[in-house]
């Protein structure tokens, strides 16, 4: 792999000069000194200095200097070391010492940088500025793992990638792999702020293009395939390698052995969902190859109403944009905590719509017991005992039995018997303890939520599974929450679908204070999926993607990559409107139908345990 950054060395900067770097390609700004740092990050773009004496995000200095920077805490990954031919020893004390990211050098001294760069222990790549394709290519050839790249316009950097046969990633000032917790740690909130927001979650740079999980446009994909990495001519016009014949090496080993029959580890999960270019590509196919087989041309719908009966919640997660304090009327609507008549009135409404689900989900409010949940499914059984109940998710059933001073299992046997139905798979965010530290640290652990859908499964109560991603977390935590799921399901079959929900980031507090990603990129969407397919291929065979996320057309994209499911019609969804999303709230039956058609699949009208109905429709208003 080769790294790549547009950078641009500069006296001085403004915000709006920044800001105009950054729409041009521009990521990093070089500066003498800190003076013009902020105006760097006011504008969107990081900033690295010379001078080790002031305060930067990096910093680009002679091996003295990063000693010193070492010394006073600063992390390697920040600093970038000036090679000195006539320094040797002293070059390769500082890259020891410091472990500093990049050792930068001059075109005719790449062997030697390159040289001691080999060195063991030492994990600088050698940097070097380019002023063409040819430079580039020679100076990789010499030994450059990393290339600066000044006003590169797009098609130039497409040229340069097919030029290295696709071996190309772009980077900010900083490497790929740097952790959340070592930029909040290293960086002031401004500067990791920016970083977020340039880069996906491998710590490259996100690609420029607008689209978002939420947003009203649709993602651009190219006809001819499915990534959506790159912009230039090349890229967009032509057509992905055949089936794996793109693939890297050790992707085409996972894939290859994932159509023979064999799930991929969890390291092989996180090196799937990390893939790029034509790897998504790649991934998807196969991807599709699998649902091809489980579910044929098929794909499925329900028609379910969503009631979110509270935005009131004593829980306090950086994502959420829907729940609401008491005292909180400033933000956006006002608290509210609909009647138990009021959400019966609605499931009514629902089944007099052809709905056969209705979906409970709300916040927790500070005055809930489990009595509640209890009240609410035993009075919507009364009224319509036909309807299935769709309800209450892990941190739900565990708030209510503690309330009630019980335990999980005699509280799920109490709802089963007042008719609930199933479980959403909800509240999951990540399995992956240290995302949920930071994300929804007083939500219930991964322990907790696994142990709920176990003993529900075990009550035979099955559930949904979910996974909501784009916000903080990377490749390694989404394979850690498909272990999670394939383990529970490896011991009770009980889940019925799994659905991953891109984060909507518009309205989210944790992005909203500097602290998140701007959801998910379209390739991340992409890779989510199929590699669901992929990793619980015979255990889940229904992979569902979520049109209010992502739209009708991006949700019919990612049925060429391994999706056989398009959700419900919802009717009134709430939570992602809250956080920004700009999708509608309902979907009729007939327009999801018709999206399936119109992706060249068949619409198959289910029930919520993906029973097929009897129904077509036509005969739905």
């Amino acid at each position: 792999m080769i790294t790549f950054l547009r950078i641009r060395p500069a006296d001085r900067i403004s915000d709006l000069g920044a800001a105009t770097r950054r729409r041009e390609g521009t990521t990093v700004v070089e500066l003498p000194g800190a003076e013009h740092v902020s105006q760097a990050l006011a504008g969107g773009i990081l900033a690295v200095v010379s001078d080790s004496s002031d305060p930067a995000p990096g910093y680009v200095v002679d091996p003295g200097a990063a000693l010193a920077l070492a010394e006073s805490g600063v992390a390697g990954w920040r600093i970038t070391i000036v090679h000195d031919d006539d320094a040797v020893e002293a070059v390769l004390d500082a890259l020891a010492r410091s472990q500093a990211c990049f050792l930068r050098t001059g075109r005719s001294s790449v062997p030697a940088a390159s040289a001691l760069c080999s060195m063991p222990g030492i994990p600088a790549r050698v940097s070097v500025y380019a002023n063409d394709v040819d430079e580039a290519v020679e100076a990789v050839a010499a030994g450059a793992a990393d290339l600066l790249l000044r006003d590169w316009d797009t098609e130039r950097i497409g040229a340069l990638r097919t030029a290295l046969d696709g071996r190309l990633v772009e980077r900010t000032a900083f490497p790929l792999g740097v952790t959340y917790d070592e930029l909040i740690s290293q960086l002031s909130p401004e500067a990791a702020a920016v970083q977020l927001h340039l880069t996906d979650a491998s710590g490259a740079a996100r690609p420029r293009y607008d689209w978002a999980p939420g947003k009203a446009e649709a993602p651009a994909v190219p006809e001819h395939r499915i990534s959506l990495e790159w912009s230039d001519e090349r890229w967009v016009t032509g057509a992905a390698p055949d089936a794996l014949s793109g693939a890297s090496p050790d992707i085409r080993m996972i894939l290859e052995r994932s159509l023979d029959g064999h799930r991929p580890s969890v390291e092989e999960m996180t090196r799937l969902l990390g893939a790029r270019g034509n790897d998504v590509d790649a991934t998807a196919y196969v991807a599709d190859q699998l649902r091809q087989v489980r579910n044929g041309d098929k794909v499925s719908y329900v028609v379910n109403r969503n009631i979110n009966y509270t935005n009131q919640c004593y829980f306090k997660c950086g994502f959420c944009a829907f729940s609401k304090g008491p005292r909180s009327l400033n933000l956006r609507g006002d608290p509210y905590l609909l009647d138990i008549e009021e959400i019966v009135d609605r499931s009514q409404e629902a089944w007099d719509k052809g709905a056969t689900e209705v979906t409970l989900q709300g916040g927790i409010h500070p005055g809930f017991t489990g009595e509640f949940y209890l009240d609410v499914v035993k009075r919507i059984k009364a009224r319509i005992p036909g309807m299935h109940i769709h309800g209450f998710t892990p941190l739900e059933v565990w708030q209510g039995a503690e309330t009630l001073g019980i335990g999980v299992e005699p509280f799920l046997a109490r709802l089963k018997d007042a008719g609930l139905g199933t479980l959403p798979g909800t509240a999951a965010e990540i399995l992956d303890d240290d995302v949920r530290r930071t994300l929804c640290p007083d939500k219930i652990r991964t322990s907790q939520w696994s142990f709920v859908m176990e003993t529900a499964h075990r009550l035979g109560i099955r559930a949904t599974s979910t996974i909501m991603f784009g916000h903080m977390d990377r490749p390694r935590n989404w394979a850690n929450h498909f272990q999670v799921i394939r383990t529970i399901q490896a011991r009770t079959g009980g889940f019925t679908e799994m659905v991953p929900l891109p984060f909507v980031h518009m309205g989210a507090p944790i992005f909203l204070r500097g602290r998140s990603r701007m959801g998910p990129t379209w390739d991340e969407v992409v890779l989510v999926h199929a590699v669901a397919r992929i990793a619980f291929d015979g255990l889940i065979d229904n992979i569902q993607a979520s049109w209010v996320k992502l739209g009708v057309r991006g949700a019919q994209r990612l049925l060429a990559a391994g999706c056989n499911d398009l959700g419900g019609t919802l009717m009134n969804e709430n939570i992602s409107r809250a956080a920004g999303a700009s999708h509608g709230e309902e979907m009729t039956a007939v327009e999801l139908s018709r999206a399936i058609a119109g992706a060249g699949r068949e619409p198959v009208l289910r029930n919520t345990l993906y029973h097929p109905l009897g129904v077509t429709t036509h005969d739905i208003t």
